[in-house]
């Protein structure tokens, strides 16, 4: 959320963020309110310091004075609390303003591509994919899945199975060896920590609902770990805080209809272990950890030895919270080209103002926190990059070199 001051202030810049987001917003509205609520302010202001100034006083002139302001007290309180909750509901429609360094697009053809790493491979024999790799070597069961939790479930099985732990542990230890504090999180969620993290109001399709416990299913540890801090004073001794978390993720994947429906790419259960940074106001060491998180998963990737690229992404394909966004997006050469699996945001205070997470520093000053997050790793998409990548000739798949000690065997084969 961004601080009504700021939005007044700043009003063209934001206008123009949230155009670049593809977003429509009430501005005529929120200022319309924004003034409302001052000219509520300022009639109770004006109230209380009478009431102030004849309290102790007694006569029967001021206990009808005191009466008639207690009464116009509480309609102006009540008009206060109504436009405070209007105003605030349109709030949440607006979205962050991205970094000056973000490039300005409609869509993912806006996304610039900073860098690549490693050579797809060459194969001398026709290239399979992972759903062909997934039933040769019967590791990953879609018929059984769909029959048992319908469209776009799964069952992973046997080296698979024990594939898909083994990156999830070895990507967890390697960030709590660099200090990262870990975490297994709740996917069982209030409803406010997706408001607070920006999922909501925009992306209500996308989240699954349990309507009688008034609980949702999240997509990303992002939600919950983000919100562990909510409603809560920080010293900035403290800061910045570093988690790992595992959880399981669900999606509903609502705006993808006809795309990627065969196969591990887009499923509505998977599971991913997620970095989220609380940090303190400052943007510049804010932006250092972003590029620390970024490392961090392409350490992931070079370690697997997986060609990778990363894409900064454009104002139209970067999310209503984030300030700046990477996507890492790793080989697959049963796609013939590069599939997203990791991304790694930077929200500013945007997230912490909804949550509510503030610090207080040295000199005593209120701040509300900076938070950041990234994937560093999610299954079963990161299985598709395996197995495309480390396919062989005679139909069996290697497994990297860093995951063996995990699973315990190098090939995987009939």
């Amino acid at each position: 959320m961004l601080d009504i001051r700021f939005i007044r202030d700043n009003l063209e810049t934001v206008k123009r963020a949230a155009v670049n987001k593809n977003r429509q917003v009430d501005w005529q509205r929120i200022l319309e309110l924004d003034d409302k609520r001052r000219e509520f302010i300022a009639k109770i202001d004006t109230l209380r310091a009478e009431r102030n100034r004849i309290s102790g006083k007694d006569s029967p002139d001021n206990r009808e004075k005191g009466r008639l302001i207690k009464s116009e007290l509480k309609e102006f309180e009540d008009g206060l609390r109504q436009t405070e909750d209007e105003l605030n509901r349109l709030l949440l429609t607006v979205p962050n303003v991205p970094d000056p360094t973000v490039p300005v697009g409609k869509d993912e053809t806006g996304n610039r591509e900073l860098r690549t790493w490693g050579k797809p491979p060459e194969f001398d024999f026709p290239v399979l994919d992972h759903i062909t790799l997934a039933k040769n070597l019967d590791l990953i069961d879609f018929e059984r899945g769909a029959k048992i939790g319908g469209f776009r479930a799964y069952f992973l099985k046997n080296e698979a199975a024990v594939l898909e732990f083994a990156v999830l542990f070895y990507t967890y230890r390697k960030l709590i060896d660099k200090g990262y504090t870990p975490l297994i999180a709740p996917s069982l969620v209030k409803e406010f920590t997706l408001v607070g993290n920006g999922q909501l109001p925009w992306g209500r399709e996308e989240v699954y609902r349990l309507e009688k416990d008034d609980l949702y299913l999240a997509g990303t540890a992002e939600v919950p770990v983000t919100a562990y801090f909510a409603d809560e004073m920080l010293k900035e001794s403290d800061l910045p805080r570093k988690f790992v978390a595992f959880s399981p993720c669900f999606r509903r994947e609502a705006g993808s209809y006809g795309k990627d429906t065969r196969g591990a790419y887009r499923l509505h259960q998977f599971n991913k272990v997620e970095q989220v940074v609380i940090n303190a106001a400052d943007t510049d060491k804010s932006l250092a950890i972003h590029e620390e998180l970024l490392e961090n998963a392409e350490e992931v990737l070079r370690d697997l030895k997986l060609p990778y690229r990363v894409l900064l992404m454009c104002t139209g394909d970067m999310g209503e919270p984030q300030v700046k966004k990477y996507d890492i997006e790793t080989w697959m050469p049963g796609r013939s080209g590069y599939g997203e699996t990791m991304s790694n945001s930077f929200m500013g205070d945007f997230q912490a103002r909804r949550l509510k997470i503030r610090y207080r520093t040295k000199d005593g000053t209120v701040r509300y926190c900076h938070t950041l997050n990234n994937t560093a790793v999610a299954s079963p998409r990161i299985l598709i990059a395996i197995l495309e990548n480390y396919q062989q000739k005679d139909g069996s798949v290697r497994v990297p070199e860093v995951l063996v000690p995990y699973v315990g065997k190098d090939v995987i084969s009939r």
